[in-house]
């Protein structure tokens, strides 16, 4: 086995030290509500992605999707409309400033949720709270990659849905006083890998160095990465130096052991299917092609990682015969240290083994407004969870590493 990484028992630890102002590399937004009445053309207004109120009937979670009913009669509810889809917001995805025990299940309106859910003003004022300096942050109604829009069937208005998501991105969003702080995060039409590359391309070019894709490309009826069908898009981000950013669950399936398993289940194995993409990249040959690469796997959290990579290498020695597609240059840990950043939130056992994780690979998260989030507590939980580490690690797990994978100008 091959590792190659640096201790975090160099440095010192400054006693009484201040905690370095955070990125946090995995936060969420929740769209306002006439993002895209406002961009796309009137003749797409009765069909484009909207907002109605309407009753919740039946809320649950049956170990692997949710499934609801609308029901005049019920709580009010918002829901994102599009075609024929209608999506409920929910308590757990708007949660800051709820007690915990009252985040549930629960039909939420925007009048209920904390506004910085999705006004910028509010979400920078809520960050100060929080210690966070800058945000990378996911969409809500189009999903963490997107597939809102693969799944549509008009497939122009899709394609103007991402771009329209975009440009919000960009120049609201992350525009005017959220310059510098919150960073842009984009869309790509996952459906077309020549489009997705000429998506990435036009938005590096206003300095975007982040996209959303899919950790599991194939559980969406996709090509599998070990295809050569996405490599248009991930030369397109080895050029630009666009990090692909993979969230969990934007595979559309998270892990869960039969359908009547508590959602408990499933949000304790949430980090399986980061696992798996890790696999599947390792042996892709990918990073021998694209040797400038960077993929980040959001809320997958680390402590799995060492022996993850442990694994990949002995296969590689042990199995390298014949178990491999692709035929790798090099141990699959390499390209693990040269190519992919973890991140987490809490995750006292990943951070007792930085050792083996990497100093260099591991970003930080507040998951704002999810109901993981450590809002408005993040320098709290931050600064002990740390206490044992020296300055020169914490400064990269709180802001250094982030700041380099993302290309930001904040030091």
């Amino acid at each position: 086995m091959t590792l190659t990484h640096a201790s975090p028992a160099a440095g010192t630890i400054t006693p009484g030290r201040e905690l370095p102002k955070i990125v946090s590399v995995d936060d969420h937004v929740i769209e306002p509500p006439t993002l895209w009445i406002d961009r796309l053309p009137a003749r797409y207004h009765e069909v484009a992605p909207r907002v109605e109120r309407h009753g919740l009937g039946d809320l649950a979670f049956n170990g692997t999707k949710y499934t609801y009913t609308i029901d005049e009669d019920g709580p009010a509810c918002d829901w994102w409309r599009y075609e024929d889809l209608m999506v409920p917001l929910r308590r757990i995805i708007a949660a800051v400033g709820f007690p915990r025990d009252q985040v549930t299940l629960s039909p939420i309106t925007y009048d209920e949720m904390r506004p910085g859910c999705w006004n910028q003003a509010d979400r920078l004022a809520d960050m100060d709270t929080d210690w966070v300096e800058a945000s990378l942050t996911f969409p809500t109604f189009p999903r963490f990659c997107g597939q809102t829009f693969l799944e549509a069937t008009d497939r122009e208005l899709a394609r103007l849905c991402v771009r329209a998501y975009n440009d919000w991105m960009v120049e609201d969003w992350c525009g005017g006083a959220g310059a510098g702080r919150l960073i842009p995060l984009c869309l790509i039409p996952l459906w077309d890998a020549e489009e997705a590359a000429a998506e990435v391309r036009r938005n590096a070019a206003r300095g975007v160095h982040a996209v959303c894709f899919s950790e599991i490309p194939h559980h969406l009826g996709l090509p599998s990465i070990h295809t050569r069908h996405w490599d248009p898009f991930f030369a397109a981000c080895d050029e630009t130096d666009t990090v692909v950013c993979m969230h969990i669950g934007s595979s559309s399936q998270m892990p869960a052991t039969s359908p009547d398993a508590p959602a408990a289940v499933q949000a304790t194995l949430s980090f399986n299917n980061s696992m798996a993409s890790l696999s599947d990249y390792l042996w892709s040959g990918v990073f021998d092609r694209f040797p400038r690469l960077k993929l980040a796997y959001s809320e997958g959290q680390i402590g799995w990682i060492p022996y993850a990579v442990e694994r990949a290498d002995d296969v590689w020695h042990q199995h390298g015969a014949w178990a491999q597609g692709e035929k790798l240059q090099r141990p699959p840990s390499e390209y693990y240290y040269e190519h992919v950043y973890g991140c987490f939130f809490r995750d006292r056992h990943g951070v007792r083994s930085l050792d083996e994780v990497g100093v260099d690979n591991v970003t930080f998260e507040t998951d704002y407004p999810h109901s993981d989030s450590s809002w408005p507590d993040t320098k709290a939980v931050a600064t002990a969870m740390f206490a044992d580490l020296p300055d020169d690690v914490v400064y990269k797990i709180c802001r250094g590493n982030a700041i380099r994978m993302l290309s930001l100008d904040l030091d």
